[in-house]
């Protein structure tokens, strides 16, 4: 069965859900625009979440896909927080911060029962998943629905998993996409390979459609894609500068200037791997600190240095996520740039 078939989406290009950089504006407009419109529920309360379903809900018949991470909730380590916040006590001096000061960081939640009470309401088409896949009963509820299942898959291990746990499609996510990574077999980094060597492999050994995911830009590559046997097309940082995105001004600063050439893979910002554009606190302490705070609360001591950072207009403590590949970013309306994708 085509991509299209599967979903109900008139082209095979799926919106990436970009937690932090959207809301339902750009879901909306790139389901408008026949494809797959997503919106990330990762940093969203459940009445925020209802909230912006309803947005979608008055703004499109089109399919869409809501998103959700699916991380257990780690414990605090009291001295592995103390140690983080030492390591960047010279910021918080430097900046006029208290380092003791207490600050919550982005929100991140897993999907869970109340986020499926919430969801059940709408019943969207696509629901898919990050860091793998929730439990059995939560699974049982997103099918009961008619929902279409996807997760992510860095390995073609990950991808036998997923299939044998029967999801829809699978999204083969290649080394080079921004944002986190969706490993969750391994934390090796060295098992993460890009997507043109990723595809072919997972689409040969799973029957399941396969969509690519990681450093594809523009049409140019969307048929390279498909001519590797990809069903279908997920992108995310050529959506970062469309008008419907929330992307920050630091952000988009960045994305249009030579600092979003380099990228790199780096957990100072969460506590897990996410690829994103080199700054001043990646290049001094090192893109990967094997010693901060599990994810998601190495975000928290980060969060007033980056508050008087942005507000400066500098972003040099703020996860700017991006792709390798930001010749696709554009500021034009999204539904113009989803069309532009499919020759």
């Amino acid at each position: 069965m085509r991509l299209q078939e599967l979903l109900g989406i008139q082209l095979p290009i799926i919106q990436a859900p970009m937690a932090g950089s959207q809301g339902s504006e750009l879901a909306i407009a790139v389901s408008n625009a026949g494809g797959l419109g997503s919106l990330p529920c990762a940093l969203l309360t459940v009445d925020a979440m209802r909230t912006e379903l309803a947005a979608i809900r008055g703004r499109t018949d089109q399919p869409y896909n809501v998103n959700f991470f699916c991380h257990t909730p780690p414990i605090v380590d009291a001295k592995r927080e103390a140690a983080w916040r030492e390591l960047l006590s010279p910021y918080f001096r430097a900046h006029g911060i208290d380092a003791s000061e207490t600050s919550d960081g982005p929100l991140r939640a897993p999907f869970s029962a109340a986020a499926a009470d919430a969801l059940e309401e709408f019943r969207p088409k696509v629901v898919s998943f990050h860091f793998g896949l929730p439990s059995a009963e939560l699974i049982a509820r997103v099918k009961s629905w008619g929902s279409k299942l996807l997760s992510s898959a860095t390995t073609v291990a990950e991808a036998l998993w997923l299939e044998r746990q029967g999801v829809d499609a699978i999204i083969a996510q290649g080394a080079e996409a921004g944002g986190h990574r969706g490993m969750f077999l391994s934390e090796d980094l060295t098992t993460q390979v890009g997507t043109f060597a990723l595809l072919p492999q997972v689409v040969k050994a799973v029957r399941t459609p396969v969509i690519a995911a990681g450093g594809i830009a523009d049409a140019t590559g969307v048929a390279a894609a498909l001519s590797l046997g990809a069903a279908g097309v997920q992108l995310g940082t050529a959506y970062l500068l469309c008008p419907e995105a929330k992307t920050s001004a630091v952000h988009r600063a960045a994305l249009k200037s030579r600092h979003a050439w380099h990228t790199a893979l780096t957990n100072l910002f969460s506590g897990r791997p996410a690829r994103g554009i080199m700054n001043r606190l990646m290049a001094e302490l090192g893109p990967i600190y094997d010693a901060a705070p599990a994810f998601p609360l190495a975000a928290n001591a980060l969060a007033p240095l980056r508050k008087k950072a942005e507000s400066a207009g500098v972003g040099d403590f703020s996860p700017m996520w991006a792709g390798q590949n930001v010749s696709g970013c554009k500021e034009i309306p999204a539904a113009e740039l989803t069309r532009a994708l499919i020759r």
